[in-house]
């Protein structure tokens, strides 16, 4: 409490003035303004370095993943695809083919011995039945003489055997022979007969074969191959060393050509249709034919006849085409490039060459199945190469998507990303 002079207790001052807030000092209240500021500041900051933080975390975090979906993609090839298109229905299909005579034999020597001439060479023309060359036959030619002995002697005892068998007769009816003994006599008779048919058998075998001594033409037509010159030793089928009085030996030897003779008033050109063309290919249709014996000239003939079945090797059709060659300017064994028009009624898909891939399962494409975007490698069978495409005979569908030039890394179940060429060239 203060005294009328302005002087009292200087401790009961302190405490008054604590008590009274209005008696404070005024250097208190910018102190605890000061502590607040700091607090308010400081939780600012570190509010804001909180939200760098995240910020920094976030974008860090898109990187990541920005990076990892780019490597993903990169991971994943792109492939461009078309879809097959349908060839033409007129078709000019050409196939290979082998020209052959109408008739073609080889004259094969019938008996063994040497050659004692030859009288027609290659390129002469011969008529059925013609002499083309002579045999000696020395042995054969003993064996017929033997033969015909052999023949006369079983005649004699033939003969003898009638006249013995007629005395017989004539002394049973006076019984002064028993008929047991006329019984033999008759029966030595059939016996020699039947030695006499044997015998006289025997001569004409013999004398068959010195027939085959001549060697004739079997039909008409040219001579094309001659392979015997004189003196030459042949073996016929039959070795000719039979045994006197008994039939030649027909035990099989090895034959020998002597010459090769063909008719070729008509050529026949023979030609493998593959199958999936084998409705269109029926007799009576025209073929136009490039000889390579005749180059430049365009030969015309007819499809006569087919085998009526396929290969199953090769799953091809045989077909015959009949030329005409009446003048023989046109010459067999030799090739042709054989020319069909046809129109078919299921013309064959055409893709590109560069989809084509080669591997030890054959022939392949890849295809994509456009719902997961997965790659199958199809197994095709390829018709025509017209070199930028091919005709695939089977395998495809018209609605696949075929991947053109691929990788050679592409597997079977691949994921991939389509580029599709088709939609691009329709637009």
């Amino acid at each position: 409490m203060l005294t009328h002079n302005g002087h009292g207790n200087p401790d009961t001052n302190r405490i008054m003035v604590e008590k009274n807030p209005i008696m404070r000092p005024a250097t208190a209240t910018p102190k605890k303004k000061k502590r607040s500021f700091f607090w308010f500041y400081a939780f600012i900051f570190l509010l804001i370095l909180g939200g760098a933080a995240v910020y920094v975390f976030f974008q860090r975090y898109q990187a990541q993943e920005a990076l990892a979906s780019a490597t993903r993609q990169m991971a994943v090839s792109t492939v461009y695809v078309v879809h097959p298109e349908k060839g033409a229905a007129d078709i000019h299909l050409v196939l290979p083919g082998t020209v052959q005579a109408e008739m073609e034999s080889s004259v094969y020597a019938q008996v063994s011995g040497y050659v004692k001439r030859w009288l027609v060479d290659i390129g002469a023309p011969v008529k059925a039945g013609q002499l083309l060359a002579e045999i000696d036959t020395p042995v054969i030619d003993q064996q017929l003489l033997q033969s015909r002995a052999a023949l006369a002697q079983v005649q004699a005892n033939l003969d003898l055997a009638k006249m013995t068998a007629a005395r017989y007769n004539d002394l049973l009816k006076t019984n002064a022979v028993s008929k047991q003994d006329v019984d033999n006599q008759n029966a030595g008779v059939a016996i020699q007969e039947a030695n006499l048919a044997a015998a006289e058998a025997n001569v004409r075998g013999l004398e068959q074969m010195e027939v085959f001594k001549e060697v004739t033409a079997p039909f008409d037509g040219i001579v094309t191959a001659r392979k015997i010159d004189v003196g030459d030793y042949v073996t016929g089928s039959g070795s000719g060393s039979a045994a006197p009085g008994s039939a030649p030996s027909q035990t099989a030897t090895p034959s020998q050509e002597m010459f090769r003779v063909a008719q070729t008033k008509t050529l026949r050109v023979y030609v493998n249709v593959p199958e999936n063309y084998s409705d269109e290919i029926v007799p009576g249709i025209t073929a136009t034919l490039d000889l390579a014996s005749s180059p430049g000239q365009k030969v015309t003939g007819t499809l006569t006849r087919t085998s009526q079945s396929i290969d199953p090797n090769s799953l091809t059709l045989l077909a015959e085409v009949d030329i005409p060659n009446a003048d023989g300017k046109l010459l067999p064994g030799g090739y042709a490039q054989v020319h069909f028009d046809i129109t078919t009624s299921h013309p064959p898909l055409v893709i590109p060459g560069n989809a084509l891939i080669f591997r030890a399962q054959g022939a392949q494409v890849g295809v994509v199945d456009m719902d997961d975007n997965t790659v199958h490698l199809q197994n095709i069978k390829i018709g025509r190469d017209f070199g930028t495409k091919l005709e695939v005979v089977d395998g495809l569908q018209e609605t696949d998507s075929v991947i053109v030039n691929p990788s050679d890394s592409l597997t079977d179940g691949a994921h991939v990303q389509v580029n599709d060429q088709s939609q691009i060239s329709r637009q």
